[in-house]
């Protein structure tokens, strides 16, 4: 159930989490999984708690990762993020009571190091100096943040797809998200121009026409062969259809391929966009 803590700080925003507390909870993570015979499912079990749902990843090393994502989403509210942390560890006490878990005090001395002004007092989460309360804003999301739950939402789509081996339909999930990210480009500077088009092989086009001879420019290159065999009714056949003859679906492991490929590619879009804002913005 969590630490119980005063309504506004559950919904309203009572202050962010540094990356760096955030990372000291992540290795906290990772010694409680040490300790597991089965730390992929240590993994899964945190990652559900700070997603605020279940889709298993669809390996160990991307559960690794999409925890790692799920607590930097959930580090907007460091309230709400250390009593995710605390049930977590709550759950396992109960179904791994052989696990040595972190007490009150750990998780206490991470929040006064990094300057966090809570305490955890079982089962509550205070504010460690009642005479100074915690400050807190209505949360107003930006445009970035509703696309980043977008992204998640579809990535932890594609992994259940795979889970229920429905392969077809978990590439058709990703490839459908790479052409959505592909969006965010329109109209933005992009080496020796502005990106134009309303479409993937246009705004694709118009990046690699404006990054000749870079590495953004091989990387579309490989993205737009992959996109276009999955397109083709006699490659992929997933966006348009697929020829009889063919094979009607691609195999699980193909599946797997494809995917773990877009998740490369939505990655390395997103980095070279926020490259984008970052030189924008100096």
């Amino acid at each position: 159930m969590g630490l119980s803590m005063p309504t506004a700080w559950r919904f309203g925003s009572p202050g962010a989490m540094e990356i760096e507390a955030v990372n000291a909870f992540n290795s906290l993570v990772h010694a409680i999984a040490s300790q597991s015979g089965s730390s992929w499912d240590i993994f899964e079990l945190f990652k559900a708690k700070f997603s605020g749902g279940y889709s298993a990843s669809s390996s160990e090393s991307w559960a690794i990762s999409d925890l790692q994502n799920y607590m930097v989403a959930a580090s907007s509210n460091a309230a709400t993020f250390i009593s995710a942390f605390w049930d977590g560890c709550e759950q396992i006490n109960v179904e791994h009571p052989g696990i040595g878990l972190p007490d009150a005090d750990v998780v206490n001395r991470i929040l006064f190091e990094h300057g966090l002004p809570f305490e955890v007092r079982p089962p509550s989460l205070l504010a460690r100096n009642p005479q100074t309360p915690v400050a807190v804003q209505t949360p107003q999301k930006s445009v970035g943040e509703r696309a980043t739950e977008l992204i998640h939402t579809s990535l932890d789509e594609a992994d259940r797809l795979l889970l229920e081996q429905r392969p077809r339909q978990a590439v058709q999930e990703i490839l459908w998200l790479l052409e959505t990210v592909s969006t965010a480009f329109q109209g933005q500077e992009s080496g020796t121009g502005t990106v134009e088009g309303k479409y993937f092989n246009e705004i694709i086009r118009a990046l690699r026409s404006n990054n000749r001879g870079s590495v953004l420019s091989e990387a579309l290159g490989w993205m737009t062969k992959m996109h276009g065999f999955l397109s083709s009714p006699g490659g992929g056949g997933v966006r348009h259809g697929t020829q009889l003859a063919a094979g009607i679906s691609p195999s699980i492991k193909e599946a797997h391929l494809y995917c773990n490929l877009t998740r490369s590619y939505i990655n390395y879009l997103l980095a070279e966009l926020a490259d984008g804002y970052d030189r924008s913005s100096n």
